[in-house]
């Protein structure tokens, strides 16, 4: 009976997924949609994930960029970007 007060579940962070649902991963190279980022590249660095601009160097924490109404992150993965451009020409 005591089980049933405790809280078991534990907060979970939102899965690292594009506008367009791709799955991401450390190493990966997005363009940014938010901050003026332009391309960056997933960078993880003290166990924390960071969006880094190719351009400027600037490092944007991947919480920042969660997109409030979809979950998904405010990028778009830049090989996806070219799939799509060779589909629809």
């Amino acid at each position: 009976m005591l089980n049933f007060f405790k809280k078991s579940k534990k907060k979970r962070h939102p899965q690292l997924t594009d506008l367009d649902q791709n799955l991401l991963a450390v190493g990966d190279q997005v363009e940014s949609l938010r901050y003026d980022l332009g391309l960056c590249e997933i960078v993880e660095k003290e166990s924390e994930i960071f969006y880094r601009s190719l351009a400027s160097g600037e490092e944007v924490n991947w919480l920042l960029m969660i997109d409030a109404a979809t979950e998904y992150q405010k990028v778009r993965k830049v090989e996806a970007l070219t799939k799509n451009n060779k589909k629809n020409p």
